[in-house]
């Protein structure tokens, strides 16, 4: 099991696609937005770079759901479990630290079932009241449970579902993968902003207005979109007329930056809980890089 990971306009995909020409592996993507169709500019999918190398768990869903880490390890697993059951290896690739980390761990999510009374308890309560009572059941390390009533009460609903079924304890513990070799990609931070940058501009001037255009005209609500974040919050702010162009852009460029940030604290982070990631520079050959990941592997 390979996985390849690092923040955004580290080059990835390029990484990961050489590598999998190589070995004859497939690609199963790690990217929380890139799962959703007709959301392609502003997700970066870039599916041209992939070539004759397939892949996995992209344009999976209608844009405007809300998929969950449920869901991701359940489609990961059948995809995982395809790729092997024809003898080919398997090159895990994305920068979202939660679900590399959680394929890492070995993560199980048991399906939860719908509680319509304690739905209807919590309908009424505010999301800081929601915060607040799902803090009882579970340490909340970022914001991805509680950045709507609705995720909410659904992360309190699963968590109340573990604590009242603690014979589901043993299915939810972690089983991390022995046969695991994480690579990330380094890259400098003048570099990134750099890059991050000029593949705004780049993806601009592609398209990504009327890429947003189209998804509101297709029947998206604004606030849908907006809940994707970045790109699509802030281009949905601008098309709406909520920011002029100037503005979309400038805040935009920020949160990119702010973004990649947020991805090398969870890195950072998960080398403290445990998971041993060995950084490979951004311009590092292909072919160098493909022999040094292959070094890697037969040591591990």
């Amino acid at each position: 099991m390979l996985i390849i990971t690092g923040p955004t306009a580290s080059g990835k995909t390029g990484k990961a696609v050489a590598l999998a020409r190589a070995i004859g592996a497939e690609i199963i993507s790690a990217d929380s937005r890139q799962l959703y169709r007709s959301m392609d500019l502003g997700t970066g999918k870039d599916l041209d770079e992939y070539g004759d190398v397939p892949y996995h768990m992209i344009d999976i869903c209608e844009a405007g759901y809300k998929y969950n880490l449920y869901e991701y390890l359940r489609d990961y697993q059948a995809c995982y479990d395809d790729i092997t059951s024809r003898g080919k290896p398997v090159i895990l690739c994305g920068g979202t630290g939660m679900y590399v980390e959680s394929v890492v761990k070995g993560i199980a999510l048991p399906p939860v079932p719908e509680n319509r009374e304690l739905r209807e308890r919590l309908s009424t309560k505010s999301l800081e009241q929601l915060t607040s009572i799902l803090k009882r059941y579970k340490t909340l390390r970022n914001n991805s449970d509680i950045d709507t009533c609705k995720r909410a009460i659904r992360a309190i609903e699963i968590a109340k579902y573990y604590h009242d079924n603690p014979h589901l304890k043993a299915q939810t513990e972690p089983h991390p993968l022995n046969d695991a070799t994480v690579i990330g990609i380094s890259i400098d931070r003048d570099t990134r902003r750099n890059r991050i940058t000029k593949r705004l501009k780049a993806r601009l001037d592609a398209g990504m207005v009327d890429e947003v255009r189209h998804l509101i005209e297709s029947g998206i609500a604004p606030q849908d979109l907006i809940y994707y974040g970045l790109e699509y919050k802030y281009l949905t702010l601008y098309v709406i007329g909520k920011l002029t162009y100037d503005e979309m852009f400038t805040q935009l460029e920020t949160a990119i930056h702010q973004f990649a940030k947020r991805q090398m604290t969870w890195f950072r982070g998960m080398e403290r809980r445990g998971t041993h990631i060995h950084w490979l520079p951004y311009d590092m050959p292909n072919d160098n890089f493909i022999a040094a990941v292959l070094a890697l592997t037969s040591t591990n």
